[in-house]
């Protein structure tokens, strides 16, 4: 989808009034209510007087126009709702693909905010003109998203000499966003709070957990002297490694809502054909790509959960003694491994290679990805075949696979997923994305890229961590081993049971749409009674048998309350 400018900010300071902010809200919640009427209607409404066909055939296209609508909004209102639609397309795990896919091309591109407003707001928070906070300031920025713009500077002869750099990139919010961010939040959580009173949506989906998570990623992002600390910490973590580094921090000129950092701008990490003109195998770059986001997610615990080729670019260093380093910038959007994500990680990585699909559903409700009463049982069958078909493949393998297997196994896996309360937390969707991105960055690199050869390694390290770890690792395998010397005993139990005729199977998809077809039944029933009683009643009357025919009209309210009844606890 081609991807329209929002409007450029007002002149002057380009702060919204009041009057905007409240334009602003109305539009969001109209959007928001229109959308919940129209679902109302389709999903409770129509599937009620018999015309469930009609829903379900529509529900596609309604996503697609929902979402296409939601794209407009954002774009037209810039600021946070951008970001909110660039959430929307990471959560595969509660939101359906028409709506993903949609929204995954929205791209945080937004027209530059005026320059008197960006001077008039780094003068105040510097506290001095920004003539005399920095020897030169380019006014043309190199980048203008929704929150914020970069532009590049040159550093006072003073400062200069303290930090032993001249050149600087320094990153100013956009004038005013604070309070649109409060405006967007504030009806994002209005709209949280109406979705969790529908019961078809908070049996799947915590929508206000969700909000909060998106809210505190959002209002870190604002916060320059969180993303200013991250950058540190991130260098301090690949300390002496000489192949990764990140741009170091002028305190001297930062602020919550001033960044300034090194200009570190070099090849972008994608960019080949300039890799192999500066002597630089794209091969060897993707092999210290995967080294650098695994070293952050198990060893460090601290990751870069925006690792797209615009983040990331090779320096050539010829004195070094590697010959070229990687350099990440950006780090607004940080995820965390804390000690309870690495021990559920552990268990996961078990799961995998075992290829056991029931260990890696218990290892999801351990982390917290199943809310609670989920029936995992298609979800394992599904983990196991995935597991059969494409384990350990690497990306180019999986490239060579039959199109249309992948997207009939994908569509089936995502059917499967989407009828369960499964919801990821922040920090393992932070994970997932960052492992994603890098896997399209390597394979960009280097076709035969595999990234399970990669993460073996560093798995090991959560896998032989502490001899806490140890300690499990042995149940474990204490647990599978016991599995299997019982195994003969449960078959030749199994056998019995068989000749006794007292094997019963359970199948709780066919039983689930049995008891939905008993209860329709049992609803259609009611309803002919309801409309025989009623239509015999009203015919008697207009016979003149009014006393029959009352009788009649009200011995109908007895199945109709059933009915009712019945709808109300689906």
């Amino acid at each position: 989808m081609p991807q329209a400018a929002a409007a450029p900010a007002p002149t002057g300071t380009g702060r919204p009034d009041e009057r905007q902010l409240r334009g602003r809200y109305r539009r969001i919640m109209r959007l928001a209510t229109r959308t919940l009427v129209r679902e109302w209607w389709f999903e409770l409404v129509l599937p009620r007087i018999g015309l469930r066909r009609v829903s379900v055939k529509s529900r596609p296209e309604r996503m697609r126009r929902f979402a296409r609508r939601f794209h407009d909004l954002a774009v037209d209102l810039g600021g946070l709702m951008i970001k909110v639609g660039q959430f929307m397309s990471s959560r595969l795990d509660v939101l359906p693909p028409e709506v993903t896919r949609e929204l995954e091309g929205l791209q945080d591109e937004v027209a530059p905010a005026d320059f008197a407003g960006i001077r008039a707001l780094a003068e105040a928070e510097l506290g001095l003109p920004l003539a005399e906070a920095y020897r030169w300031f380019d006014p043309q920025p190199i980048a203008a998203a929704s929150l914020g713009q970069a532009h590049r500077a040159r550093l006072s002869p003073a400062i200069a000499s303290d930090v032993g750099f001249e050149q600087v990139v320094v990153k100013v919010q956009r004038p005013g966003i604070a309070e649109i961010v409060a405006v967007d939040l504030s009806a994002l959580r209005r709209v949280a709070r109406i979705l969790s009173r529908v019961r078809m949506v908070s049996t799947r989906v915590d929508v206000p957990a969700l909000v909060e998570e998106f809210a505190a990623t959002s209002l870190a992002e604002i916060d320059y002297l969180h993303e200013a600390s991250n950058a540190e910490r991130f260098r301090a973590d690949f300390e002496g490694d000489e192949r990764v580094t990140a741009p170091e921090v002028v305190w001297d000129r930062t602020t919550l809502r001033v960044l300034t950092l090194a200009d570190v701008t070099a090849i972008k990490i994608t960019d080949v054909a300039a890799l192999r003109a500066a002597g630089i195998a794209p091969d060897a770059v993707a092999d210290e790509l995967a080294r650098a986001t695994f070293q952050q997610i198990f060893v460090a615990g601290f990751f870069h959960a925006d690792p797209h080729p615009g983040n990331i670019f090779v320096t050539p260093d010829a004195g070094g003694a590697t010959g070229w380093r990687l350099t990440f910038v950006d780090f607004g959007m940080m995820g965390e491994i804390d000690d309870r994500l690495r021990a559920g990680l552990r268990d996961f990585i078990l799961a995998v290679v075992a290829r056991d699909g029931r260990a890696l559903v218990a290892s999801l409700e351990r982390l917290g990805v199943l809310l609670p009463g989920a029936d995992t049982e298609e979800l394992e069958r599904a983990m196991s075949a995935s597991f059969d078909r494409f384990g350990g493949m690497g990306v180019a393998e999986l490239r060579a696979v039959d199109p249309r297997d992948l997207e009939a196994f994908a569509r089936q896996f995502g059917d499967t997923v989407r009828t369960l309360p499964f919801q990821l937390p922040e920090d393992f969707l932070l994970l997932i994305r960052t492992i994603s991105l890098v896997s399209g960055v390597t394979s960009a690199l280097n076709p035969r890229f595999n990234m399970w050869d990669a993460v073996d390694p560093f798995a090991r390290t959560v896998l032989l961590g502490s001899n806490r770890d140890l300690r499990a690792i042995g149940q474990q395998a204490l647990g599978y081993a016991t599995t299997v010397a019982r195994l003969p005993q449960r078959l030749d139990q199994l056998a019995t049971r068989i000749d006794r005729g007292q094997l019963a199977i359970r199948a709780p998809g066919v039983e689930r749409r049995i008891s939905s077809i008993e209860a329709t039944l049992r609803r259609l029933i009611s309803a002919i009674v309801f409309a025989a009683l009623l239509f015999s009643g009203v015919l008697l009357r207009r016979g003149g048998d009014d006393v029959i025919a009352w009788v009649l009209m009200a011995a109908s309210v007895v199945p109709l309350l059933h009915l009712l009844v019945t709808w109300r606890r689906r």
